[in-house]
């Protein structure tokens, strides 16, 4: 379920044709605060900015963070972190985008990063999907966001450290 969607920077257009041109028309990107996140976020716009390509930058607010929670407070103590991360990305995305010159959508999401990013990709029949490398240890016995998109084989993942 989309909770939010804004536009940053100049209003993104399709290119004119060009015969034998390949490469991306639709990039989406998994951010959040994190350096990954935010170094996925950088490599997507520069990429974006190269093809042409429309950029969505996608933050998935996880329910295991905000749900099942036993004290009122400490709910509302999450929704309030998740409001100032949400709020900081925003401010950090419209200084780039005027910066840049690239047209930015930015989508929040709320449920499980994996399920939300490959829906938002689904959706806008994104040409590749950018995510940031976990930083969590137990990622590499568990598996992590970008292992998943990769095996779900539907785009190429860029996966950047």
């Amino acid at each position: 379920m989309e909770q939010l969607v804004e536009e940053y920077g100049p209003r993104w257009a399709p290119g004119p044709y060009e015969r034998g041109t390949d490469g991306p028309r639709v990039i989406v990107v998994g951010v959040d605060t994190s350096p990954t996140g935010l170094r996925a976020a950088s490599y997507g716009a520069g990429l974006a900015r190269r093809q042409k390509a429309r950029l969505v930058l996608v933050y998935v607010a996880a329910p295991s963070m905000w749900v099942g929670l036993a004290a009122a407070a400490a709910t509302d103590l999450q929704q309030q972190t998740f409001e100032e991360e949400i709020e900081q990305l925003r401010s950090e995305l419209r200084y780039r985008a005027d910066e840049l010159g690239v047209p930015i959508t930015f989508m929040v999401r709320r449920g499980e990063a994996f399920p939300e990013l490959q829906a938002a990709a689904t959706g806008l029949s994104a040409d590749m999907v950018v995510v940031g490398a976990s930083e969590q240890a137990g990622h590499r016995l568990v598996g992590s966001v970008a292992a998943r998109l990769v095996r779900a084989a539907t785009w190429p993942v860029v996966v950047v450290p």
